[in-house]
């Protein structure tokens, strides 16, 4: 598994961080060898994103550009994507539910790395929401005990 992450928020997160939850979120799924983008991104930025992509004006928390399916070449790491997450918007949720900000982070990694794998919780009848618990409940304390 690789994992990329473009701080452009300057958050501080580590690369192991990132790395120890996407990787977390792939080992529950049973997904092999790929690729994951990880892009912490200001209020702006994330602002733009979602307009350009959704036709939403304004920031969200998460965002997920996927990149290749289920289809890859021998040998090669399947690329699944891009995970945009908003810092500031990240920041205010983990107070309004009185969390850690690193808890936040875990459930918004968790968020954009399953709509990576095709979830889709517009969609479905509570599939997604209800694995990205399941998955939050058994990763939350040990990935973050690590760091």
């Amino acid at each position: 598994m690789s994992v990329e992450l473009d701080d452009r928020a300057e958050s501080g997160v580590s690369d192991s961080e990132i790395d120890r939850v996407v990787a977390a979120v792939l080992l529950a799924e049973a997904i092999g060898e790929v690729e994951v983008g990880v892009i912490i991104v200001g209020e702006s930025d994330m602002q733009a994103l979602n307009r350009e992509h959704r036709d939403q004006d304004s920031a969200t928390d998460v965002l997920s550009f996927p990149i290749d399916d289920d289809e890859s070449l021998p040998g090669v790491p399947r690329m699944l994507g891009d995970v945009a997450i908003c810092l500031p918007v990240l920041l205010a949720q983990a107070t309004e539910r009185e969390v850690s900000p690193e808890a936040e982070l875990t459930d918004l990694l968790i968020h954009g790395v399953l709509h990576l794998l095709g979830y889709d919780h517009e969609t479905d009848a509570g599939e997604m929401l209800a694995r990205q618990d399941e998955i939050g409940d058994e990763i939350a304390t040990i990935v973050w005990q690590s760091a």
